[in-house]
Parts: C-alpha cells; sequence; structure tokens
C-alpha cells in the first residue's frame, strides 16, 4: 500500500481544512455514493469489502448495518464512537484533529446508507481541541453544502452533531455511549435488544468507531475489490496502528491489515529503545492478554491474533522492555479498570477493587503467596458475568499475566519487595496493608 488513506494528512499540509481536503479529491465519494447509488447498494458495497470495526470488536460493519429494521418508522440514528478511551490508543485522535473530513465524508456515506438524518459524534471530554476543530469543519461542510438540506441536489438531509462526554472509558461501550447520548449515567445496557433496534431515544441505531467510518469514502470510490487486496480477504484494508512505550520511535503506523507485529516494532517503530532486550506487547490495548517476546511473529489481524488466544483491539501496542516489573504493570491497570468501572455489576465494582489491592499488596512487599492463586479466582469469577466486557477487561491481561510472568508475582514474595526495586531504596511495606 503505497499511498495513505487514513493520515493522508503526513504528506498533505492543511489536509483537515475542506477546500485543501476537496482539492485532493474529498468528497467525490460521497457524491458518488448519493448521486448514483441506491442506500442498499452503499450498503452491499461495504459489506463486499469485509471491512471490520475498528474498534475493537471487529464485526463486519456492513452486516451490522444489515440488522437495521426496514423502512422504520421511527428515525434512524448514526453514533460515532470518539471516546477513545483503551489506554495505548490515540489514532482516532489523529484523523479528527488532522484529517477531519474524511471522518464527516464517511459519516455522510454511511448516514445516507443507512437512511438516517441525524448523526452524533460522541467525543471524549478531554479531546477539547479535537472537539474544536470538528465543530470549525462542520461549519464549513454546512456553509459549502456538503451537510445540511438537499446535499448534492439529491434531497438527502443530514445534521450532525458533536457531543462531548465526561471522559469515562465506559462510554465506548456502545450502549453505554447511548445512555451517555441520553442524558443519563453510562451504565451499559442488557442485550438484547441491540442498538440496531432499540439505540439512542428507543430508534434503531447503529454505532461505529472513528477509524471504520473514515475506511467508507475510500471503499466507495476505490471498490470493494481495492480494499480486500490490502492484508487478508477475512479482515482487510489500511490500519493504523499505535505504538507506544519502550520503542525507539514511537508513534502511529499506517499499513497494511496483517502487518506482523515483529515488522511493526523492529522495522518501522525503530526497535526497542536504548537496544535493550524485549520482555512483553500489549498487542491491542490493556485489555487484552500480553504477548512474550517469543510470540511477537504473528500477523496484526483479527482472525491472527484469535489463533494465539490473543486479540486485535484497537491496536493500540505497548511495548515494555527488559527492565519493566510486569507486577507493577498489571496494578497500574488493573487501578485504571477499578477506577473506570461504571460500579452497575457487582462481580466488576467488587473484583476490579480486589485485585487492585492484591497487586499493590505484593508491590509494596507485603504479598502472601496465596494472593497470586486468589487473583486467578477472582478474574474468573468476574469473566462473562457482567452486563458490558469492562470486568473480563480487567481479568484477561490478569490471568495472562499470571501465567506468563507467574516467576516475577512469586518472588515479590518470597523477596518482599519488589525484584526490579533499585538497590537501597526503601522497600515501600506498609503494615496498614498487611492484613
Amino acid at each position: 500500500m503505497a499511498d495513505k488513506v487514513l493520515l493522508r494528512h503526513l504528506d498533505i499540509p492543511n489536509f483537515h481544512q475542506l477546500d485543501v481536503y476537496v482539492a485532493n479529491g474529498g468528497y467525490n465519494a460521497a457524491r458518488k455514493a448519493l448521486t448514483t447509488m441506491k442506500p442498499e447498494e452503499v450498503i452491499d458495497q461495504v459489506k463486499a469489502s469485509n471491512l471490520r470495526g475498528r474498534g475493537g470488536a471487529g464485526f463486519g460493519t456492513g452486516m451490522k448495518w444489515g440488522f437495521l429494521p426496514k423502512d422504520s418508522a421511527k428515525p434512524v440514528y448514526l453514533c460515532c464512537n470518539a471516546d477513545e478511551s483503551e489506554p495505548g490508543t490515540f489514532k482516532d485522535r489523529a484523523i479528527i484533529e488532522w484529517n477531519t473530513h474524511i471522518l464527516l465524508e464517511g459519516l455522510l456515506i454511511s448516514s445516507y446508507a443507512i437512511k438516517s438524518h441525524t448523526c452524533y459524534i460522541y467525543i471524549r471530554g478531554e479531546f477539547v481541541f479535537g472537539a474544536q476543530r470538528l465543530e470549525e469543519e462542520i461549519a464549513a461542510a454546512y456553509a459549502k453544502g456538503y451537510l445540511g438540506k438537499n446535499i448534492f441536489g439529491t434531497g438527502f438531509d443530514l445534521d450532525i452533531y458533536v457531543h462531548r462526554g465526561a471522559g469515562a472509558y465506559i462510554c465506548g461501550e456502545e450502549t453505554g455511549l447511548i445512555e451517555s447520548l441520553e442524558g443519563k449515567r453510562a451504565y451499559p445496557r442488557i442485550k438484547p435488544p441491540f442498538p440496531a433496534t432499540y439505540g439512542l431515544f428507543g430508534c434503531p441505531t447503529i454505532v461505529n468507531n472513528v477509524e471504520t467510518l473514515a475506511c467508507v469514502p475510500s471503499i466507495i470510490e476505490n471498490g470493494p475489490a481495492w480494499f480486500k487486496a490490502i492484508g487478508p480477504e477475512s479482515g482487510p484494508g489500511p490500519k493504523i496502528y499505535c505504538v507506544s512505550g519502550h520503542v525507539e520511535k514511537p508513534g502511529l503506523y499506517e499499513l497494511p491489515m496483517g502487518v506482523t507485529l515483529r515488522s511493526l516494532l523492529y522495522d518501522h517503530a525503530g526497535g526497542i529503545r536504548g537496544g535493550k532486550q524485549l520482555k512483553a506487547v500489549m498487542p491491542g490495548g490493556s485489555s487484552f492478554p500480553i504477548l512474550t517476546a517469543d510470540e511477537i511473529d504473528v500477523a496484526m489481524d483479527f482472525d491472527s491474533m484469535r489463533k494465539i488466544n490473543a486479540f486485535l483491539g484497537s491496536a493500540g501496542i505497548i511495548v515494555m522492555d527488559e527492565d519493566t516489573c510486569m507486577v507493577k504493570a498489571l496494578t497500574i491497570i488493573d487501578r485504571f479498570y477499578h477506577h473506570e468501572s461504571c460500579g452497575q455489576c457487582s462481580p466488576c465494582r467488587e473484583g476490579t477493587g480486589w485485585l487492585h489491592k492484591l497487586l499493590m499488596r505484593l508491590e509494596e512487599g507485603n504479598g502472601r503467596a496465596e494472593d497470586i492463586d486468589m487473583m486467578d479466582r477472582i478474574s474468573t469469577n468476574m469473566m462473562g458475568n457482567t452486563v458490558c466486557v469492562l470486568a473480563d477487561a480487567a481479568a484477561m491481561p490478569t490471568q495472562s499475566y499470571l501465567q506468563k510472568f507467574k516467576a516475577e508475582f512469586v518472588e515479590h514474595v518470597t523477596l518482599g519487595r519488589c525484584p526490579f526495586q533499585k538497590e537501597g531504596a526503601p522497600t515501600h511495606r506498609h503494615t496498614a496493608h498487611a492484613a
């Protein structure tokens, strides 16, 4: 894939501006869809492309659109999930801020396909600059007739609204996002019913991720065969990989879906920082199982990752070198999920707290041998027993770290301190945590 699609702004200055975007072929795909295709034909093109959701689950986008009821008497809504709350993930933010109109064009085409006339972009509150840029460029699109009434003279109307959230991780879950949009506490809903039949304001609703929607214009412009030729046929297309942590060149890399993790780390991200040895990698964000240094010869696509009991997720790749304490790393992860649990389900509300407390006890030098098995049992009881998968997001990495780096957990108990602690540093032993 020679030319960038999602990160074209890296090669074209001011690509976020409407005039620059249009001068470089922007909105040609939208014009093609609205003036020469029926909504059902757009859906068929997206289905044929095998575009899969880039937000984490990897569900077929065209298939998801197809779940909407035919000729609904109620209004249909499209919600863009721009919450991007998965640790290690920063791709959607880049699209929003610097390739703004590829998202807006994707929303226009997708709204036309599902016969929606109202679209909401749900963006996390911390993305102040991104929200401002969206507002500015949406206004520019209205002024030039790319949004609003009778777009391209076709009689199709579309209004797009930016809704800023309060920065809760749980709002990345589609029903939690919908609840928040409705002005309520972001408690995920029990499913079924699914949003496609009962979503925002009780109406049929589609929720798609920013990167997913940004892929739609290129599919319509170039055809599904072009898209399917980029990466594995079962889940193809250009993909933005987020690489952070202990590498020489952290950043965003747009590559064909299915590039190997080893190639990402060493050919593109410059290898491990300071010439150190690789120890572990979070391949899809913090909410999925960890990979060890001998597991990186894997293609970074949905199906290849599943074959090794891992997940592509949002492709938030966090790299850890040989000096990383895996107990401390897991402590930070489970502290995050304890803080972000919405509290609706007791296995998640209590389980994330127990995991964090036990890990703190280990890291501070007060751990007991039975704590390690207890964390595994708690994680098992959390998995699959809650309304949404936040409990699983804490339990899966916990079990993975315990399985692959158990010796470090045992060493914390036997030494009574963190083995990576610098010599002469205090042990942080606090008797208040020993009970």
